[in-house]
Protein backbone atom coordinates (compact mmCIF):
# COMPACT_ATOMS: atom_id res chain seq x y z
CA UNK A 1 0.00 0.00 0.00
CA UNK A 2 0.62 3.87 -0.56
CA UNK A 3 -0.03 5.41 2.75
CA UNK A 4 0.40 9.51 3.47
CA UNK A 5 1.38 11.06 6.99
CA UNK A 6 1.18 14.22 7.95
CA UNK A 7 2.46 15.93 10.92
CA UNK A 8 0.72 18.87 12.94
CA UNK A 9 1.21 19.53 16.77
CA UNK A 10 -0.77 21.94 18.58
CA UNK A 11 1.75 24.35 19.81
CA UNK A 12 3.79 27.16 17.90
CA UNK A 13 6.08 29.79 19.37
CA UNK A 14 7.23 31.90 16.63
CA UNK A 15 3.46 32.12 15.28
CA UNK A 16 0.58 30.16 17.48
CA UNK A 17 -2.15 28.47 15.43
CA UNK A 18 -0.36 28.53 12.00
CA UNK A 19 -1.53 25.21 11.18
CA UNK A 20 -5.14 26.28 11.52
CA UNK A 21 -4.84 29.90 10.32
CA UNK A 22 -7.36 30.42 7.62
CA UNK A 23 -6.24 30.85 3.80
CA UNK A 24 -8.48 31.43 1.17
CA UNK A 25 -11.76 30.06 3.90
CA UNK A 26 -9.69 27.43 4.47
CA UNK A 27 -7.38 26.17 7.26
CA UNK A 28 -3.88 26.00 6.81
CA UNK A 29 -3.68 22.39 7.00
CA UNK A 30 -6.23 21.93 4.95
CA UNK A 31 -4.24 21.45 1.99
CA UNK A 32 -1.92 19.24 2.30
CA UNK A 33 -4.93 16.95 3.27
CA UNK A 34 -6.62 17.78 -0.03
CA UNK A 35 -3.28 16.42 -1.49
CA UNK A 36 -3.16 13.92 -0.23
CA UNK A 37 -7.22 12.52 -0.86
CA UNK A 38 -6.82 13.66 -4.15
CA UNK A 39 -4.03 12.00 -5.52
CA UNK A 40 -4.55 8.76 -7.45
CA UNK A 41 -1.50 6.97 -5.79
CA UNK A 42 -2.39 7.30 -2.29
CA UNK A 43 -4.56 4.57 -0.58
CA UNK A 44 -4.63 5.73 3.24
CA UNK A 45 -4.21 9.10 4.76
CA UNK A 46 -3.27 9.55 8.48
CA UNK A 47 -2.41 12.42 10.62
CA UNK A 48 0.14 12.54 13.71
CA UNK A 49 -1.56 15.29 15.91
CA UNK A 50 -2.08 16.28 19.84
CA UNK A 51 -4.45 19.08 18.52
CA UNK A 52 -7.91 18.25 19.01
CA UNK A 53 -9.09 20.68 16.42
CA UNK A 54 -6.44 19.23 13.90
CA UNK A 55 -7.96 15.85 14.66
CA UNK A 56 -11.24 16.78 13.66
CA UNK A 57 -10.31 18.37 10.39
CA UNK A 58 -8.23 15.21 9.64
CA UNK A 59 -11.45 13.07 10.37
CA UNK A 60 -13.58 15.89 7.87
CA UNK A 61 -10.73 14.82 5.17
CA UNK A 62 -11.28 11.31 5.67
CA UNK A 63 -8.00 10.49 6.86
CA UNK A 64 -6.95 8.20 10.18
CA UNK A 65 -5.35 9.76 13.36
CA UNK A 66 -2.34 8.59 15.12
CA UNK A 67 -2.36 10.39 18.20
CA UNK A 68 1.16 11.84 19.06
CA UNK A 69 2.81 11.32 22.09
CA UNK A 70 3.52 14.26 24.46
CA UNK A 71 7.08 13.87 24.27
CA UNK A 72 6.66 14.00 20.06
CA UNK A 73 5.00 17.09 20.48
CA UNK A 74 7.05 19.62 22.32
CA UNK A 75 9.07 22.75 20.06
CA UNK A 76 12.39 20.62 20.90
CA UNK A 77 11.02 17.32 19.46
CA UNK A 78 12.16 16.22 15.96
CA UNK A 79 10.14 15.91 12.98
CA UNK A 80 11.64 13.18 12.12
CA UNK A 81 10.88 10.95 15.26
CA UNK A 82 7.41 12.04 15.25
CA UNK A 83 7.76 10.45 11.25
CA UNK A 84 9.54 7.18 12.76
CA UNK A 85 6.36 7.25 15.70
CA UNK A 86 4.14 7.65 12.72
CA UNK A 87 5.27 4.74 10.27
CA UNK A 88 5.71 2.46 12.83
CA UNK A 89 2.33 2.76 14.09
CA UNK A 90 1.07 2.68 10.25
CA UNK A 91 3.19 -0.71 9.41
CA UNK A 92 1.68 -2.30 12.59
CA UNK A 93 -1.52 -1.67 11.43
CA UNK A 94 -1.09 -2.79 7.96
CA UNK A 95 1.00 -5.63 9.60
CA UNK A 96 -2.32 -6.60 11.33
CA UNK A 97 -4.72 -6.57 8.12
CA UNK A 98 -1.97 -8.56 6.11
CA UNK A 99 -0.82 -5.58 4.12
CA UNK A 100 2.55 -3.83 3.28
CA UNK A 101 3.29 -0.39 3.23
CA UNK A 102 5.22 0.30 0.26
CA UNK A 103 5.96 4.08 0.06
CA UNK A 104 5.11 6.66 2.68
CA UNK A 105 3.98 10.44 1.84
CA UNK A 106 5.64 12.62 4.35
CA UNK A 107 3.53 16.31 4.73
CA UNK A 108 3.44 18.60 7.44
CA UNK A 109 -0.04 20.65 8.30
CA UNK A 110 2.31 24.31 7.78
CA UNK A 111 3.26 23.04 4.25
CA UNK A 112 0.01 23.85 1.91
CA UNK A 113 2.31 24.25 -1.24
CA UNK A 114 1.81 20.54 -2.29
CA UNK A 115 -0.52 19.22 -5.01
CA UNK A 116 -1.86 15.95 -5.90
CA UNK A 117 0.07 15.39 -9.06
CA UNK A 118 2.82 15.87 -7.52
CA UNK A 119 2.68 12.99 -4.90
CA UNK A 120 1.68 10.69 -8.00
CA UNK A 121 5.02 11.53 -9.99
CA UNK A 122 7.01 11.22 -6.58
CA UNK A 123 5.09 7.42 -6.45
CA UNK A 124 5.72 6.78 -10.48
CA UNK A 125 9.87 7.76 -9.58
CA UNK A 126 10.15 5.77 -6.99
CA UNK A 127 8.38 2.74 -8.39
CA UNK A 128 10.21 2.39 -11.92
CA UNK A 129 13.65 3.75 -10.58
CA UNK A 130 14.54 1.42 -7.00
CA UNK A 131 17.90 3.02 -6.51
CA UNK A 132 15.87 6.53 -5.40
CA UNK A 133 15.43 6.22 -1.62
CA UNK A 134 13.04 9.09 -1.82
CA UNK A 135 11.15 12.04 -4.33
CA UNK A 136 11.17 15.78 -2.56
CA UNK A 137 9.97 18.99 -3.62
CA UNK A 138 12.04 21.25 -4.09
CA UNK A 139 11.93 25.41 -4.97
CA UNK A 140 14.80 27.92 -6.30
CA UNK A 141 16.13 30.80 -4.19
CA UNK A 142 18.99 31.51 -5.54
CA UNK A 143 18.52 34.90 -3.48
CA UNK A 144 19.52 32.77 -0.13
CA UNK A 145 22.53 31.31 -1.83
CA UNK A 146 25.00 30.09 0.79
CA UNK A 147 27.77 32.46 -0.07
CA UNK A 148 25.11 35.07 1.14
CA UNK A 149 24.61 33.40 4.62
CA UNK A 150 26.17 35.76 7.24
CA UNK A 151 26.47 35.17 11.47
CA UNK A 152 26.90 37.63 13.93
CA UNK A 153 30.39 37.59 16.01
CA UNK A 154 31.28 38.28 19.19
CA UNK A 155 31.39 41.59 18.33
CA UNK A 156 28.47 42.21 17.21
CA UNK A 157 29.83 42.62 13.45
CA UNK A 158 28.85 40.39 10.43
CA UNK A 159 30.75 37.47 9.13
CA UNK A 160 30.45 34.73 6.73
CA UNK A 161 28.75 31.75 7.88
CA UNK A 162 30.76 29.57 5.55
CA UNK A 163 33.93 30.49 5.16
CA UNK A 164 34.32 31.53 1.41
CA UNK A 165 36.99 29.37 0.37
CA UNK A 166 34.50 26.92 0.39
CA UNK A 167 33.23 27.75 -2.84
CA UNK A 168 36.48 28.13 -4.45
CA UNK A 169 39.17 30.90 -4.85
CA UNK A 170 37.29 34.09 -3.02
CA UNK A 171 38.52 36.20 -5.67
CA UNK A 172 36.18 35.06 -8.20
CA UNK A 173 33.59 35.22 -6.76
CA UNK A 174 30.68 38.36 -7.06
CA UNK A 175 27.54 39.39 -5.18
CA UNK A 176 25.28 38.10 -8.30
CA UNK A 177 22.76 36.37 -7.27
CA UNK A 178 22.98 33.68 -9.85
CA UNK A 179 26.78 33.23 -9.74
CA UNK A 180 27.12 30.10 -7.73
CA UNK A 181 24.16 28.35 -10.25
CA UNK A 182 20.91 27.33 -9.04
CA UNK A 183 20.08 26.91 -5.48
CA UNK A 184 17.76 24.43 -4.86
CA UNK A 185 15.96 24.52 -1.14
CA UNK A 186 13.86 21.06 0.22
CA UNK A 187 10.85 23.27 0.47
CA UNK A 188 8.56 20.58 3.00
CA UNK A 189 5.51 20.22 0.96
CA UNK A 190 6.26 16.84 0.05
CA UNK A 191 8.67 13.98 0.99
CA UNK A 192 7.64 10.72 -0.61
CA UNK A 193 9.86 7.67 0.52
CA UNK A 194 10.72 4.19 1.15
CA UNK A 195 10.34 2.66 4.23
CA UNK A 196 13.79 1.68 4.47
CA UNK A 197 14.43 5.40 4.76
CA UNK A 198 12.70 5.12 8.52
CA UNK A 199 13.73 2.07 9.65
CA UNK A 200 17.80 3.15 8.70
CA UNK A 201 17.00 7.30 10.08
CA UNK A 202 20.25 7.89 11.22
CA UNK A 203 21.56 6.85 7.56
CA UNK A 204 20.09 9.73 5.88
CA UNK A 205 21.72 13.01 4.99
CA UNK A 206 21.45 15.71 7.12
CA UNK A 207 19.23 18.17 7.80
CA UNK A 208 16.22 16.26 6.58
CA UNK A 209 17.58 12.44 7.59
CA UNK A 210 14.47 10.69 6.76
CA UNK A 211 14.75 11.74 2.83
CA UNK A 212 17.58 9.08 2.90
CA UNK A 213 20.67 9.25 0.48
CA UNK A 214 19.38 8.93 -2.96
CA UNK A 215 17.13 12.21 -3.58
CA UNK A 216 15.30 13.01 -6.13
CA UNK A 217 14.17 16.75 -6.89
CA UNK A 218 10.67 17.38 -7.87
CA UNK A 219 10.83 21.04 -9.03
CA UNK A 220 8.47 23.34 -8.57
CA UNK A 221 8.66 27.21 -7.37
CA UNK A 222 7.16 29.15 -4.24
CA UNK A 223 7.26 26.41 -2.00
CA UNK A 224 7.58 26.52 1.78
CA UNK A 225 6.43 25.80 5.36
CA UNK A 226 5.19 28.85 7.43
CA UNK A 227 7.09 29.38 10.77
CA UNK A 228 5.85 33.49 10.65
CA UNK A 229 2.41 35.00 9.67
CA UNK A 230 4.44 36.68 7.19
CA UNK A 231 4.81 34.26 4.75
CA UNK A 232 1.24 34.09 4.02
CA UNK A 233 0.91 36.23 1.14
CA UNK A 234 3.50 33.68 -0.71
CA UNK A 235 1.01 30.65 -0.13
CA UNK A 236 -2.18 32.76 -0.46
CA UNK A 237 0.09 34.06 -4.20
CA UNK A 238 1.03 30.16 -4.88
CA UNK A 239 -2.30 29.11 -4.49
CA UNK A 240 -3.90 31.57 -6.58
CA UNK A 241 -1.62 30.90 -9.25
CA UNK A 242 -1.89 26.82 -9.11
CA UNK A 243 -5.98 27.44 -9.41
CA UNK A 244 -7.03 27.45 -5.88
CA UNK A 245 -10.23 30.00 -5.03
CA UNK A 246 -12.11 30.39 -2.13
CA UNK A 247 -14.96 28.53 -3.74
CA UNK A 248 -13.66 25.64 -6.42
CA UNK A 249 -12.92 23.00 -4.41
CA UNK A 250 -15.51 20.94 -3.11
CA UNK A 251 -15.22 19.92 0.99
CA UNK A 252 -15.05 16.48 2.17
CA UNK A 253 -17.93 14.62 3.55
CA UNK A 254 -17.79 13.68 7.39
CA UNK A 255 -16.64 10.76 8.37
CA UNK A 256 -15.98 8.69 11.75
CA UNK A 257 -12.20 7.21 12.39
CA UNK A 258 -10.92 5.84 15.00
CA UNK A 259 -7.55 6.91 16.71
CA UNK A 260 -4.74 5.07 17.05
CA UNK A 261 -1.67 4.68 19.19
Amino acid sequence: MICALLLGREGSIAFPGKNLHPLLGRPLVAYPLMAARQAKSVDRTYVSTDSPRIKEIAIRYGARVIDRPAHLATKTALGEHAFVHGYEVIRRQLSEENKTLDLLALLFANAATVLPEQIDEAVRVLQTQPQIDSCVTVSRYNMWSPLRARKINAKGLLDPFVPFETFGDPESLNCDRDSQGDVWFADMGLSVVRPRCLDNLDDGLLPQKWMGKNIHPLKQWGGLDVDYDWQLPQVEHWLRAHGFTEADASEPNKSTVRSIS
